[in-house]
């Protein structure tokens, strides 16, 4: 071999690659060598207003978690529309989001789409959660059609499972199907929030005292710390459910604050 293609071939299989799908945590390997211990980004504090503590957390390692803002829970002629609840309750977190998600996204937070998306066979759905929204064997449960119009209940890829027409989803964020009330049974979620670096969540949808709570709860035992943006989270429950929600989220699982602290916090850091 040439000196030339030997010094080309070494070159080579020094060539350093990055592994890793998140933004903090990479391994860098060559050829003979895999370093683990590849220097994380240094921390980006956001410290804002919240209960029962003022809170700071580290943007970089922190995601937005909006969870089933879908058009059977929040647009007319979805299912909840066609079990007679008002579901105009469940578009107050549009606004408040609409406002925090340019914010957050150009701060590099990932804001991440956790919505019921069932499989069209139900497989993966055992007999206790069908009857959850069923109760009595009959009506429209789980990924039945709709009258009307036909897409059926929370199945995936359905108009029924879409987000909200007024939520645009943007080309970085990451979506995850969910199949139960918590986002975290029987989905990825956990092992892509891992990978990602992520150690902190702003937790928003609907509703609030079920999928959001539930949610928030898996989140906290798993290790992660909790925010709740209370503004941003609604439910077609009674008053009573959301300030039971609230009190239980301070006192053992984590945050609550309202998405103007963030923004307001957002916009002073870029000063």
């Amino acid at each position: 071999m040439s000196t030339i293609a030997s010094l080309t071939s070494q070159a080579a299989s020094e060539q350093s690659f990055e592994l890793g799908s998140g933004p903090v945590y990479k391994w860098r390997v060559n050829a003979s060598h895999v370093d683990m211990a590849a220097p994380a980004p240094a921390p980006l504090p956001l410290t804002f207003h919240a209960e029962p503590q003022t809170l700071t957390i580290d943007l970089r390692r922190s995601a937005l978690v909006v969870i089933d803002m879908q058009n059977d829970f929040c647009a007319e002629r979805g299912w909840v529309d066609h079990l007679g609840v008002d579901y105009t309750p469940d578009r107050a977190p549009i606004g408040p989001l609409q406002r925090l998600m340019p914010e957050l996204r150009a701060a590099g937070v990932p804001v991440i789409w956790v919505n019921w998306g069932n499989r069209p066979d139900l497989m993966n759905m055992p007999p206790n959660q069908l009857h959850l929204y069923k109760p009595h064997g009959v009506g429209i449960g789980l990924g039945e059609p709709l009258p009307g119009h036909g897409a059926h209940v929370l199945e995936k890829d359905s108009w029924a499972a879409a987000v909200v027409d007024e939520l645009e989803k943007q080309p970085g964020d990451i979506c995850v199907d969910k199949y139960r009330i918590s986002g975290f049974w029987d989905t990825p979620l956990d092992s892509i929030l891992r990978n990602m670096g992520v150690r902190s969540l702003l937790f928003a949808g609907v509703n609030t005292d079920q999928c959001v709570m539930c949610s928030l709860q898996d989140a906290n035992f798993l290790g992660y710390g909790c925010v709740m943006l209370e503004d941003c989270c609604a439910t077609t429950s009674p008053a009573c459910c959301t300030e039971a929600t609230i009190f239980n989220v301070k006192k053992c699982f984590g945050f609550v604050t309202r998405s103007e602290h963030v923004t307001n916090a957002l916009r002073t850091l870029k000063e």
